[in-house]
């Protein structure tokens, strides 16, 4: 098989090989690190490399195949692990230098659990740094680019998962979402993405009770998505919201004929690219050649969301970080450094108030996904920023118009992406898939949001979808 056809495998592919003895895990591997080697100088997307120790575990893999052991769920599959992840033994920066040297005790839940199936961690990809922005760029680790496009962003703070999954250099990746770090970069890259519901998959002790954050899987197919949700998924003694019992996502998805599916092209406050636009009504008609009905509807936020979650945010990022700020503020980035000053000055009545926000907003999602069977929107309002892009910058405009908030300009970090709003209510499963590519060649994504913890229909969704409008055999030219 080709270099480049053993690349774009998926996951679920190479595990039938592999058991069919029509694949090893070793080929698998040295085609991957191959491609890693040849593509990772164009795009930037690893921070840390182990690839002779990667080969190592494939052989294992391989005799574990050939009869000498147990045969777990991700046997043999390569992965990339981001840099904000505990990786137990191995250096997790954040993206930052004020964690250079920073050796995790252990690892994140779902970091275990992928290495415990069997998935074999080649790498480490890139993050901005504390995983603050909707791009990967950082003083530690440089600028991640787009494989579609190496004029632009791949989005983050995932960025450089989406990246490796797009660009072949990977099987699998994981991601955070916190307000979009792993839907912005599937939707740039072109890539099956999913935020877990609230407590869905465990995060780690650092993170108690932070309902903005989830873990998930970004992948080049639904089915594995699936495949890795299943095995990070379920209760774990470090997470006290990890939710039992253990769902997970069937292997034969049902089609969704005769579904209703609702859509706000705008969620009643974005401005939406053209290009956006256009490629999203063509996604929609996929959704209606397999008997559904779509119809628009009135969602009616505004931007009290945005101030929701900026609020929400940067007060995270106060907490974590301000025994940091006095030593390492004029050596951190100059945004970080404003989103830390911003954070300090959010009062805990304020940050109280946003629970009234989530409220309004679920006052019209709960109706409408009471009458529908999930709601679709963009992904990002814009098909990707330019790798240049200075998030200070009040130029930013999407059809010409610029982006304010009561006439004051936006914060570009969050407001060309209709992820973070989904944070807010977070106990909505939301996946992002591919709807077409732009005039730059970048690709474009849509959302589908599920009723609360209703996992299941938004994989649903996304794989008959997938089976309408198939996805994969678009590939970056890199």
């Amino acid at each position: 098989m080709a270099l480049d056809e053993l690349c774009y495998m998926t996951a679920s592919e190479a595990l039938d090989a592999f058991k069919a003895k029509t694949l090893s895990p070793v080929e698998l591997m040295k085609s991957v690190v191959a491609r890693s080697e040849a593509v990772n100088p164009k795009v930037n997307a690893y921070t840390y490399t182990f690839y002779e120790r990667a080969l190592e575990q494939a052989k294992e893999a391989e005799r574990r195949y050939a009869g000498g052991g147990e045969i777990r769920p991700l046997e043999g599959v390569p992965v990339v692990i981001k840099d904000f992840h505990a990786v137990e033994g191995e250096v997790t920066t954040f993206g930052s230098r004020m964690f250079a040297d920073h050796i995790p005790r252990k690892s994140a839940p779902t970091v275990a659990r992928l290495l415990d199936a069997g998935a074999i961690m080649h790498a480490r990809t890139t993050t901005p740094e504390m995983a603050y922005a909707p791009y990967s760029r950082s003083d530690l680790w440089g600028v991640t680019r787009n494989p579609w496009n190496l004029d632009y962003i791949t989005g983050g703070s995932s960025g450089g998962a989406g990246a490796a999954v797009a660009a072949g250099m990977t099987t699998l990746a994981d991601g955070t979402d916190g307000g979009g770090s792993i839907r912005i970069p599937a939707g740039a890259c072109g890539l099956f993405g999913y935020k877990p519901p609230f407590g869905r998959n465990p995060t780690d002790a650092e993170h108690p009770r932070e309902s903005l954050l989830h873990y998930g899987p970004m992948t080049r197919s639904v089915t594995d998505g699936a495949l890795m949700q299943n095995v990070t998924v379920g209760p774990h003694p470090d997470d006290m919201c990890s939710l039992r019992p253990k769902l997970e996502i069937p292997n034969t998805l049902e089609p969704i004929k005769s579904w209703k599916i609702a859509f706000s092209m705008d969620l009643g406050y974005f401005e939406i690219d053209e290009e956006v636009q256009k490629n999203t009504r063509e996604a929609l008609e996929g959704f209606r050649s397999l008997g559904c009905t779509v119809e628009e509807v009135d969602i009616g936020w505004d931007f009290g969301v945005l101030d929701a979650w900026t609020t929400i945010w940067e007060g995270l990022f106060w907490a974590t970080a301000q025994d940091l700020y006095p030593r390492w503020k004029y050596e951190m980035d100059g945004f970080v450094r404003q989103i830390l000053e911003r954070g300090s000055q959010h009062s805990l009545s304020r940050f109280y108030q946003t629970n009234a926000v989530r409220g309004r907003m679920y006052e019209t999602l709960g109706p409408i996904l009471d009458t529908y069977d999930v709601l679709v929107c963009p992904t990002n309002a814009l098909p990707a920023l330019p790798i240049d892009i200075d998030l200070n910058t009040t130029d930013l405009k999407i059809n010409g118009k610029p982006l304010t908030v009561s006439n004051l300009p936006a914060d570009i970090y969050v407001q060309w992406q209709l992820n973070y709003p989904f944070n807010l209510v977070p106990e909505c499963p939301v996946a992002s898939v591919p709807s077409g590519l732009a005039k730059n060649g970048v690709p474009t994504g849509i959302q589908i949001i599920g009723r609360t913890y209703d996992d299941v229909s938004v994989f649903r969704a996304a794989a008959d979808y997938e089976r309408a409008r198939p996805w994969r055999q678009n590939r970056p030219n890199i």
